[in-house]
């Protein structure tokens, strides 16, 4: 095979294949699979008053250990997320949080690659939504 010099100047054997595990790895900070998780259960919630916190997240990444992944396969790292959110009330709250929770591990493992083995949602404050057909503001 004949060489190749890259910009570096190191010499490099054109042709051929290096394993992935040789490669390296890509590491996704914490504070952005946070930011993925915050977005994806905004995508979820339906709209609140203008007063209310936007949903937020904090997450712990663990790497998977070295040789646990199978032959050929490359380590998957887990991520273990937190998120606090606000809902309107009255509502089916039980099921919004799941909403959240499964579309917030979707999301994670689609944009960052890894595994969501928990997501623990948390609502830190109720919206009382109007009553359909009430009157808004004040009335005699």
């Amino acid at each position: 095979m004949p060489d190749h010099v890259d910009r570096l100047g190191e010499t490099r054997r054109t042709g051929t294949v290096v394993a992935a595990a040789e490669r390296g790895a890509t590491r996704i900070a914490d504070r952005v699979v946070a930011k993925i998780a915050a977005q994806a259960a905004r995508e979820v919630l339906p709209a609140l008053p203008p007063d209310a916190v936007p949903p937020h997240a904090s997450v712990v990444v663990r790497p998977q250990a070295p040789g646990s992944a199978r032959a050929g396969e490359t380590p998957v790292d887990s991520a273990r997320v937190h998120i606090s959110i606000e809902l309107d009330y009255p509502s089916d709250i039980g099921g919004r949080c799941n909403a959240v929770r499964h579309h917030v591990a979707e999301r994670v493992r689609a944009l960052a690659g890894m595994e969501v083995p928990e997501v623990a949602v948390q609502v830190e404050r109720l919206h009382l939504a109007p009553a359909p057909g009430a009157a808004q503001g004040r009335t005699r």
